[in-house]
């Protein structure tokens, strides 16, 4: 390539908008770009592909957790890579043990991820303990992560009880402040904020100012557990409110599905997608990964949601 077309190119990659020169294909009717472009200093074209990054527990059964994340990100165009934090023994039924990696070596983990990916966003769901979230919050200062999705875990859909108490505070102080959104259930919320589960959407509409004055940019609240005829979340983007509805669908296959939602505005942050739309889009890909968990036939109780729903072929 003569040099002076190589000046052109590398002026157009520096002001052109990334979402402007990137393709797109449309996924379970979802469109979200392919790869990022970005473009070395002589002019030659580098397709890169998005990266998201989710530092939580693994979950044996596979419905939840590290497992869950990944068949998101996979599902929605997203490469995957994962930090460790705890293994759990844990089945469609319930948690039968949780054993916590040291958060040293979770801190190891991330560097070595970052040292080496170009990570685009984070999704943290499950840390057990006070010393782990210290080691994440730090770790995530020292890359300069921009885009986090941080998921509160703290009760699995069978009830176990999966951070301790003391944990919580923490939690609050040292990574909520980090994130681009949070996405706590109805339990998380009320926990968050040392008050009563809400029992109605007006219960829950009140809870959005609070979790926003603990730091994070913008918060998601899951009602599903409301009961109501539609699931309703409501998402604040730290301007405006906005109120997602899906259809309820009888199933009582639903495990894993809060880390499915916050892993796929994950993927799509990892795409460039703005942080509103990635909401809608991973609210409409959740409702279709619930919609279609019965065409599976895992365990003998909460069965996992069907992360590959579009991509499958039903058996016969």
């Amino acid at each position: 390539m003569p040099r002076f077309m190589r000046g052109i190119v590398y002026l157009l990659a520096v002001f052109i908008p990334i979402h402007d020169i990137s393709p797109t294909i449309q996924i379970h009717g979802l469109e979200s770009p392919t790869f990022l472009r970005s473009y070395k200093p002589d002019g030659a074209l580098m397709n890169h592909t998005p990266i998201a990054l989710t530092i939580a527990g693994s979950d044996s059964g596979g419905g939840a957790g590290i497992q869950a994340d990944l068949k998101a990100f996979s599902a929605l165009g997203a490469y995957g890579c994962s930090v460790i934090t705890a293994l759990t023994a844990q089945n469609t039924q319930g948690v039968q043990g949780i054993f916590d990696t040291t958060p040293e070596f979770v801190r190891m983990q991330m560097d070595s991820v970052f040292s080496d990916l170009t990570v685009n966003a984070v999704k943290i769901g499950m840390l057990s303990q006070e010393p782990m979230i210290r080691a994440v919050a730090e770790g995530l200062d020292a890359h300069s992560v921009e885009l986090l999705v941080v998921d509160p875990v703290m009760v699995a859909t069978s009830g176990d009880k999966l951070l301790q108490d003391n944990a919580i505070n923490t939690l609050k102080e040292c990574l909520i402040p980090k994130a681009t959104v949070i996405t706590p259930n109805l339990p998380e919320a009320a926990v968050l904020l040392d008050t009563k589960v809400p029992e109605s959407i007006e219960e829950m509409a009140a809870m959005v100012e609070p979790l926003l004055a603990l730091g994070s940019r913008a918060v998601l609240i899951k009602g599903g557990h409301l009961g109501s005829e539609e699931s309703v979340d409501l998402f604040h983007d730290g301007e405006k409110l906005h109120r997602l509805t899906s259809p309820r669908y009888p199933t009582e296959n639903t495990h894993g599905t809060g880390c499915t939602l916050s892993s796929a505005i994950t993927a799509l942050l990892a795409q460039g997608v703005e942080l509103t739309e990635a909401v809608k889009q991973a609210k409409d890909y959740i409702a279709q990964a619930i919609a279609h968990a019965d065409e599976l036939d895992i365990g003998s109780g909460h069965g996992p949601v069907h992360h590959f729903h579009a991509l499958w072929k039903n058996k016969p």
